[in-house]
């Protein structure tokens, strides 16, 4: 089991961004699926993470701001990331929880200037 993420990329304070991450191949069943965020020298963080397709929870820092998603099929994963700010700059990966196993994606640079 794989997982490919896309969506990073540069933009402006205020900006929005929407972050995907699909689960290819045959797999167990889905128990959680996240986005997690890492800044050079500091520890990776948990973003934003919707469990069994249901209830979801985030980081106070981006409250308000990012909202995560599942598609019906519930192979993939979306961060929409609105107004964000500088602070949000870091690589960001998706994480899935399965049955037996954990699975974490390629990271994906967000990087958030002028």
């Amino acid at each position: 089991v794989q997982l490919q993420a896309s969506g990073g990329g540069l933009v402006q304070p205020g900006g929005s961004l929407r972050l995907s991450c699909a689960v290819l191949g045959v797999h167990p069943r889905v128990n959680l699926m996240g986005w997690y965020r890492q800044v050079p020298g500091e520890q990776r963080e948990m973003v934003a993470i919707n469990i069994n397709g249901g209830a979801t929870d985030c980081t106070e820092a981006v409250k308000g701001r990012f909202t995560i998603t599942v598609d019906g099929a519930g192979n993939t994963v979306y961060l929409q990331m609105n107004n964000l700010k500088s602070e949000d700059t870091a690589v960001y990966y998706c994480f899935v929880k399965f049955s037996r196993t954990d699975v974490w994606g390629q990271g994906t640079l967000v990087t958030v200037s002028s």
